[in-house]
């Protein structure tokens, strides 16, 4: 079957999709793809919003016999793979081979972990609430196929008992689990080993990479073509995972197992309980030392406090003690067994973590409230990237709708260290000329400006009025989107819905039923989201989104660049943040019917000469400085 007939007007998908109507530009990315697909090449693709990405890559994945990954950006993302876009291609072109879905270990149900939490739940101490979660998950375990957690309506997504029914890499018992016959992780991967297409996330398919660099195992099926949706995202996630961190989520968890394992197979060993405690403290009193909550720091710097060194010191010596007492109990408990073998690590992480003389990495911190990470990421990932690439070989595609900026790749490809690929850019087949208007209002005042809220407020309040809501703030911090939500809600008497205040489905959907909402929101809906028709018609930003000078992983890569003589600002700073701009202008227009405003409340759009790459890197939309312009334009566009 040529590629080309599957994307013709009175080819196997419209006959098979309803109202289904060829775009070039998808049959021109899919002929690109099987191309690469078949000479074995690494392909870049820019594909702009509405070109229809996803079928376009895998008509020609799912025709060309080969053993396939597909890693998305996301978990909704991946379900909306699996679930809607694969059957549908696999009705259209009569395709027989076996298709998975597989998500992290930490999705999927352990029934040991499960029965174990319920013993313990069953203790004088225990949350009532917590056991009736834990018998209505038990409930749902005797009739699931797949043990996907997210299947469990019972249970909300951001339930606190997950962590402690799901296992990890560092407490799974493998084989020697009571119930590893049963294992939902196992059954999983052994069904994506024998699949021909297999579903995954970048966190996953990285976490696998790194998994087989150490040498310990594969998570992942051998394949020969491997595509990345949402591929912009690849080089920051591989950062996380050819790095290492520890974290205080780590020694809680460890406390948990160890408590378990004390109150179910070693009740006569109090000192279990004991060590479980001082580790629980040990972590407590670092977290408070590493100052307040919310914060990403200079771990080399923050060692420099005696205050901090003295806890660091506590720490080891809690693991130490830890590590004497599990000794004492090893071959009585498998729980206890690997929790030695976890607090091994977890020593070994904190040492590797404390010594900040190994250069090409970044050392920095995090602290949520209640607890902290260390980690040390590398400065590029280029050289292990590439070196994957040709190890595994096949074909390797990359694509999103933000990869270039002013039409040049470079910035994603030497990142990721690609080499030969071929680069292909395909602008979206919406109109923007008439779907959309975009203004930088006049007499702003300077982005960091304490004034900023307040004038934003002013300004776009009539705007939001007359557009009766249907619109999404986005900001570039959690200060600006609290204090723009508080005083929105003193101004309008539309509903005004913050993210943070529930879950991020939970938010969307509360936000189409109303209507006629203002969501003010940041980071996690500048990309992803897909509100089509009447429901979103203005998005506002509120600067652009460079990353914060103080973030020490910014930090980091300038200082590399600088030492290979670059200028961080035009090669690291300015691409990372129009890439991240087009994240946020994409949630506008998703459709050929969709109308609406785009809003950008910064000068430097017009003042400064990179405001330029930013206004080129964007669709060509109808641009104005006038707010009045943008409230006709919105009127106008409902009355229609």
């Amino acid at each position: 079957m040529k590629i080309s007939s599957v994307f013709s007007a009175d080819g196997a998908l419209g006959q098979t999709i309803s109202g289904f109507q060829p775009r070039d530009e998808q049959t021109m990315m899919a002929e690109r793809v099987y191309h690469a697909i078949q000479q074995q090449q690494p392909l870049v693709i820019e594909a702009g919003t509405g070109t229809g990405k996803t079928f376009a890559y895998l008509a020609p994945a799912l025709l060309s016999g080969k053993k396939t990954i597909v890693s998305t950006g996301s978990k909704n993302l991946q379900e909306q793979l699996f679930h809607r876009d694969l059957p549908l291609m696999k009705a259209a072109l009569g395709f027989m081979g076996r298709i998975a879905l597989l998500k992290g270990r930490g999705n999927y149900l352990c029934l040991d972990r499960l029965s174990r939490q319920i013993i313990e739940s069953h203790s004088h101490s225990s949350d009532p609430q917590l056991l009736s979660q834990l018998v209505k998950v038990r409930s749902w375990s005797s009739s699931t196929q797949s043990g996907d957690l997210g299947e469990c309506e019972d249970l909300a997504e951001d339930s606190k008992v997950i962590p402690d029914i799901t296992s990890t890499n560092e407490n799974c018992l493998g084989k020697d689990c009571p119930s590893f016959a049963e294992c939902f992780v196992f059954k999983a991967r052994n069904k994506a080993l024998q699949a021909d297409l297999v579903v995954v996330n970048h966190h996953l398919f990285l976490a696998d990479m790194a998994v087989k660099e150490t040498g310990f195992g594969e998570l992942l099926p051998e394949a020969e073509v491997f595509i990345f949706d949402e591929a912009h995202q690849i080089p920051d996630i591989a950062s996380q995972y050819f790095g290492q961190s520890m974290s205080s989520k780590h020694i809680a968890d460890l406390a948990k197992d160890i408590e378990i394992g004390y109150r179910t197979e070693a009740k006569d060993m109090r000192q279990l309980q004991k060590v479980a405690e001082k580790l629980t403290s040990s972590a407590a009193q670092m977290r408070l030392a590493l100052g307040e909550p919310g914060f990403r720091g200079n771990w080399r710097d923050a060692l420099k406090n005696p205050n901090l060194q003295r806890e660091i010191e506590r720490l080891n010596d809690a693991l130490q003690l830890c590590r004497d007492v599990l000794k004492m109990a090893l071959g009585r408990s498998q729980l206890l067994d690997t929790a030695f073998d976890r607090t091994t690590q977890i020593h070994n992480r904190l040492t590797r973590v404390c010594d900040t003389s190994i250069m090409g990495y970044s050392y920095w911190f995090e602290c949520t409230p209640r607890h902290f990470s260390l980690n040390i990421t590398p400065l590029s990932v280029a050289n292990k990237f590439q070196q994957q690439m040709d190890e595994h070989g096949g074909s390797w595609i990359f694509t999103s709708a933000t990869l270039s900026v002013s039409g040049d790749f470079q910035h994603f490809t030497s990142r990721l260290g690609l080499k030969d690929q071929q680069n292909l850019a395909l602008s979206s087949p919406f109109d923007f000329q008439t779907q959309a208007r975009l203004c930088v209002p006049r007499y702003l005042p300077e982005p960091n400006s304490a004034q900023m809220a307040q004038h934003l407020v002013t300004i776009l309040t009539p705007v939001i009025e007359a557009n009766k809501g249907r619109c999404f703030f986005l900001c570039t911090s959690h200060s600006m989107m609290k204090d723009l939500t508080e005083r929105f809600r003193q101004r309008l008497d539309l509903p005004v819905l913050m993210q943070g205040e529930s879950s991020k489905q939970a938010l969307l959907k509360e936000f189409t039923q109303l209507g006629d909402a203002l969501l003010v929101a940041t980071g996690a809906f500048w990309e992803g989201i897909d509100v089509r028709g009447d429901a979103l018609s203005c998005v506002i930003i509120d600067k652009l989104p460079f990353t914060p000078p103080d973030d020490p992983l910014l930090k980091a890569r300038i200082e590399d660049c600088k030492l290979n003589g670059g200028e961080p600002f035009y090669e690291v700073q300015l691409p990372d943040a129009v890439i991240a701009l087009k994240q946020g202008v994409g949630r506008l227009i998703r459709d050929t019917s969709d109308k609406g405003a785009l809003i950008i409340c910064d000068n430097r759009l017009v003042t400064r000469d990179y405001g330029k790459m930013f206004l080129s890197s964007l669709p060509p939309i109808p641009r104005t400085r006038s707010v009045s312009t943008i409230i006709h334009f919105l009127q106008s566009s409902m009355s229609k």
